[in-house]
């Protein structure tokens, strides 16, 4: 299913805001998202890029599959879910597979890079473990830090390879080949 971005992440903006009881400028001050953007997204007028929804979601502490599962869907239906947003540059496609289960406090996605894409992600909060596997295609990935500072480099994952991570460092992902490539994103949160 392939939800309605304008609406459902909207919606669910508001229902995190309302939640929290903040206001549109505390939000901000919590995402790092103007109060501007934060109304447009809420009213319908603008989607966020996958970038900017994970601010969103590190900002409020909520995995980023609660802003990827529409609302109405997820007070009728508990076990299936298959949704699919597409950020506004086109060429990356997130599906989220298993929306957060808060036993397990995991969330798996479907990352589809269009070729010569590259992705690169702020920080996430403290605790966030990311796991990668190169599904179709091999990939490149990056992380910012190690443990004692030293920046990194970019690392290629063969197709079939994986890696585990923090992800509370800048990371990122890039598709240097000509054909789209997809990885299975795994995010646990502790």
């Amino acid at each position: 299913m392939i939800i309605n971005i304008h609406t459902s992440i909207g919606s669910r903006l508001k229902a995190a805001r309302s939640h929290k009881g903040w206001s549109l400028d505390k939000t901000s001050q919590h995402t790092g998202v103007s109060k501007a953007m934060l109304g447009q997204i809420e009213r319908g007028e603008s989607s966020p890029t996958v970038v900017r929804l994970w601010n969103i979601a590190n900002g409020f502490e909520l995995p980023l599959s609660y802003f990827l599962t529409d609302l109405e869907l997820a007070k009728t239906q508990s076990s299936v879910f298959i949704n699919t947003l597409e950020n506004n540059e086109h060429d990356i496609k997130v599906v989220t597979l298993f929306p957060y289960d808060a036993v397990t406090k995991m969330e798996v996605f479907q990352i589809t890079l269009d070729p010569q894409r590259q992705h690169i992600s702020a920080p996430h909060n403290a605790g966030v473990i990311e796991h990668i596997i190169a599904v179709d295609g091999s990939m490149e990935y990056f992380l910012a830090l190690t443990a004692d500072g030293i920046t990194q480099q970019w690392h290629t994952l063969k197709q079939g390879e994986s890696v585990k991570f923090d992800a509370n460092q800048a990371h990122g992902y890039r598709n240097v080949t000509d054909k789209s490539v997809t990885i299975h994103n795994i995010i646990s949160y502790t």
